[in-house]
């Protein structure tokens, strides 16, 4: 069963009412409800970063929950805003930083920052995205990478911003079949292989994304099967077995029409 497809399908097929179904859960509908209340009241970065329930539901949101503890590290992202191409926010290669520095744009839009549209819904639909992507994984981590690299891809232009991210590199490696030790490579040289094998334009197309992640989601679901004990052959053999353990043919089938196009 290839259970990454078939979710991912499930989800994708109504996104809006997917993610109005986690928007509407109590703990997520309680953190969201007390952020659209009290943001508008955040007058400067200080206020921001004291408010711990508010700064880390802005974090949550744009993936950055790993960085909360972080204050010095993000106040300098939001003190240089994004306005300059020499702001600490453009300089980094993950761009979570400078998507996070355009929500809440102290430096350009000062007391009125957290009043725009990206600071306020902006940030809870990305709160409650992330929150469905998390709840996912939860069941099954292929489906949550899968949906995090359908709403990342059209923002990746470099190889480098897929190195930079960890779910973006793995799915990525999943999808071409390449083992995850080449991470300890040189990251030129795994920049390289990857743009060789990806024209990264391609991802400003949903079709070819969509592709993209199929393929991933066929792989993701091999691997699994491979590494389940239940299709282990020396176990099956040991449980008296008269035939060799192969590959389930609707995979193959699978695998074989999900073709990655250039």
């Amino acid at each position: 069963m290839l259970s990454t497809i078939a979710d991912y399908t499930r989800l994708t097929k109504d996104m809006g009412k997917s993610l109005t179904q986690v928007a509407q859960q109590p703990d997520v509908s309680r953190e969201t409800d007390y952020f659209l209340s009290h943001i508008g009241n955040v007058k400067t970065i200080d206020d921001f970063l004291k408010d711990y329930r508010l700064y880390s539901y802005a974090m949550k949101a744009y993936g950055l929950s790993d960085m909360t503890y972080a204050k010095a590290f993000m106040r300098k992202v939001l003190t240089e805003g994004v306005a300059s191409k020499d702001a600490f926010a453009n300089k980094l290669t993950d761009t979570r930083y400078r998507q996070f520095a355009t929500a809440f744009n102290f430096a350009a839009l000062g007391d009125k920052a957290t009043q725009a549209t990206a600071a306020t819904t902006g940030t809870a639909t990305q709160y409650v995205t992330q929150t469905m992507e998390e709840k996912a994984g939860n069941q099954n981590e292929g489906l949550r990478l899968a949906l995090y690299f359908t709403r990342k891809a059209s923002t990746v232009t470099t190889p480098y911003q897929i190195l930079a991210d960890k779910a973006l590199t793995q799915v990525v490696q999943t999808a071409l079949g390449l083992p995850s030790t080449i991470s300890s490579a040189d990251i030129d040289a795994q920049a390289k292989l990857i743009a060789s094998k990806i024209d990264l334009t391609d991802f400003q197309d949903p079709a070819k994304v969509t592709k993209f992640v199929q393929r991933f989601a066929a792989m993701w679901d091999a691997t699994q099967a491979q590494n389940d004990p239940s299709t282990n052959p020396a176990l099956v053999l040991i449980a008296g077995a008269s035939t060799s353990i192969s590959m389930d043919t609707n995979m193959l089938t699978t695998l074989q029409n999900i073709k990655f196009n250039r």
